[in-house]
């Protein structure tokens, strides 16, 4: 929940509800806020749970998919070019389109012909006999 947050913004807001609340309140004003906190997270859990035991296995259904995003928006293109060369894995593996079925690498672009000046003769293509 609080991920991004630091050691630096964490001590300006105690020095900000240093100032607002005064050294007599800051206690109970850091009680009452972690009581807070916690209270949410057990409202957080409820819920959840709660649409668990109504949804059944089909929670489940619905949770891949966005496991799926959550794993795209955390690929590093150079973390998964080391696996793939030193390690041998392929990075993609996990990752499903929205049917299920992995998706297939794109072909790569293929070169487009340039106009001939006049009299020169197109390359050679072993490829077209």
């Amino acid at each position: 929940m609080f991920d991004s947050i630091g050691w630096p913004e964490l001590l300006v807001l105690i020095v900000v509800g240093l100032f607002v609340l005064g050294p007599e309140r800051l206690p109970q004003g850091a009680a009452w806020l972690g009581r807070t906190i916690r209270q949410v997270k057990e409202y957080a859990t409820g819920a959840r749970e709660q649409i668990r035991s109504e949804l059944g296995p089909e929670f489940d259904e619905l949770r891949k998919p966005l496991e799926d995003l959550r794993g795209i928006r955390n690929f590093n293109p150079r973390s998964a070019v080391t696996k793939h060369l030193f390690d041998g894995e392929n990075p993609l593996d996990g990752i499903t389109n929205g049917n299920g079925q992995q998706p297939k690498p794109a072909d790569p672009p293929k070169p487009q012909p340039r106009p001939l000046a006049p009299g020169e003769r197109p390359p050679y293509d072993s490829d077209a006999t």
